[in-house]
């Protein structure tokens, strides 16, 4: 079952892959997204963040000869400290353009599908952080952009000043935060949500 995400011209399966939690093993991970693939998974969401960027490594060589077949959500924000012991958080729009160069490499495409602001406060430069994602737009270098956060301040004035076109966010049957908090404030605008922590790291299951 596909829908389509947002306003955006993406189609999307019902259920997602999340990349974050693929182990450092590329066999594996060729074999998981294989199987995924085969039963109609179609969007696979990593983030540069996720083991330093290695995992946006194994999601583009597991992907290899698939890519018309799939899309691709990557997120962005999280600059790796000089020393590479840990992140600061970086929403500028320089930073921004030069990561997503970083990240087409390491996912071995010419664009990606979704590229999202990975967090994000409201002393933000919001709006710089707009241009850079619409400018990678124009450039052809990414498809939709979207944010993945669950801040209801910083939510609004993305609907407010940007042309998103999803957000991702913790929700479950154990977290239903976003259903009195943002749902309708996105459904009323066209804006997608990406659900994720949908099982509770398997609590659910």
């Amino acid at each position: 079952q596909r829908k389509k995400l947002g306003n955006s011209d993406l189609h999307i399966s019902e259920i997602t892959f999340g990349c974050m939690s693929l182990e450092a093993d590329q066999s594996n991970a060729n074999h998981l997204i294989d199987k995924a693939v085969d039963h109609g998974i179609n969007l696979f969401d990593t983030a540069d963040l996720y083991q330093k960027g290695y995992n946006e490594e194994m999601v583009g060589k597991a992907l290899q000869g698939k890519r018309n077949k799939v899309l691709i959500a990557t997120k962005v924000g999280n600059q790796l400290s000089p020393d590479g012991n840990g992140w600061d958080w970086n929403p500028t729009k320089s930073y921004i353009l030069t990561a997503v160069e970083n990240s087409l490499k390491r996912l071995q495409t010419d664009f990606i599908d979704l590229y999202q602001l990975h967090g994000g406060t409201i002393d933000d430069p919001i709006d710089e952080t707009i241009e850079a994602f619409e400018l990678l737009k124009n450039q052809g270098k990414i498809r939709e952009y979207g944010i993945s956060s669950i801040r209801p301040n910083v939510i609004r004035e993305y609907i407010r000043r940007s042309q998103i076109s999803s957000n991702m966010m913790q929700f479950s049957l154990l977290d239903r935060r976003p259903e009195e908090s943002c749902f309708e404030s996105l459904k009323n605008e066209g804006i997608g949500v990406l659900a994720r922590g949908t099982l509770a790291q398997g609590l659910l299951t």
